[in-house]
């Protein structure tokens, strides 16, 4: 398998520990092992580990950049399929569809990156992690709980406190939403701004980015986190950019697959990209090296 993706130049796709992924390779491959950046898409376009790829791309960037299915989406549908899932999001969207997705998400990254790093020649330093909306949630979440070692990540558009979710649920279907005790349980663990203490990055360099046009997760809500891991942790590095003409979904409707990328998707994808150069691909030797 390892002499394999050595040769690797094109897209792939692949399964670890059970959970769906598409893989590119580094830009300019070779034979020298690459850094590995794992992705994890959103509820709304990008909603699949393709149209994710598609969306942001990275396309310069020298590392192993692998995209994830999220639970209960693609290859992962339950036994009744959307009609199931939507069911789930019916009953109670928080406690029933958005908590455990996320929550699941982010406990089975640690397996997966084991697994990926025994198929893919990729270097030892930490693991690039990024997400877009609920994605995103559970890459701080992975963050919060140490599930992988984490040399940088970036979040879009994240959900760090549910009840602007909910808010933006109860403003589109205009139906109250009912604050059972499971459904406050699940807004405790995925708040993440109550939870920078947790979160705190310490040295790993982490970049929030929120759309202009984003009113699911607005950028004042980024904002709040990036201030609260400010003052948590003082100097490190840890940045917060808006992107004027991005919405909560960064992609075309049906988001299965990859389509035309939008200026802001263009910007996005550049910050990205400009960001694991710097904190992942460059200055991780830096980072592990006790006398640097």
């Amino acid at each position: 398998m390892v002499d394999q993706v050595r040769t690797l130049t094109a897209p792939r796709t692949g399964t670890a520990a059970g959970v769906p992924y598409l893989v590119l390779p580094p830009a300019a491959p070779s034979e020298a092992p690459a850094p590995l950046v794992i992705g994890l898409h959103a509820f709304e376009p990008p909603r699949s580990e393709a149209a994710l790829a598609g969306t942001i791309p990275m396309a310069s960037l020298p590392a192993w950049r692998v995209y994830l299915g999220l639970p209960l989406f693609g290859a992962r549908l339950p036994p009744g399929g959307v009609a199931e899932v939507n069911g789930l999001g019916e009953r109670d969207y928080l406690a029933e569809l958005f908590g455990p997705v996320v929550e699941k998400a982010a406990a089975e990254l640690g397996e997966v990156e084991r697994e990926l790093r025994s198929t893919l020649p990729v270097t030892d330093t930490p693991t690039g992690l990024v997400g877009v909306g609920a994605g995103a949630t559970a890459v701080l979440l992975a963050l919060a709980e140490r599930r992988v070692p984490v040399g940088a990540a970036a979040v879009i558009n994240p959900i760090v406190d549910p009840a602007l979710l909910m808010a933006a649920r109860e403003r589109r279907t205009g139906v109250p939403y009912p604050w059972t005790p499971r459904a406050r349980g699940a807004h405790e663990r995925l708040h993440l701004i109550a939870r920078a203490e947790e979160l705190s990055p310490g040295s790993t360099p982490l970049l929030v980015i929120n759309g202009g046009r984003d009113e699911v997760a607005p950028p004042p809500s980024g904002r709040a986190l990036h201030d609260r891991l400010a003052h948590q942790d003082g100097e490190h590095a840890l940045r917060h950019i808006v992107v004027p003409d991005l919405a909560h979904s960064i992609g075309p409707e049906p988001g299965l697959e990859p389509g035309p990328i939008t200026p802001a998707g263009v910007l996005t994808d550049r910050a990205l990209t400009e960001w694991f150069h710097r904190n992942l691909t460059v200055s991780s030797q830096v980072r592990t090296d006790p006398g640097g």
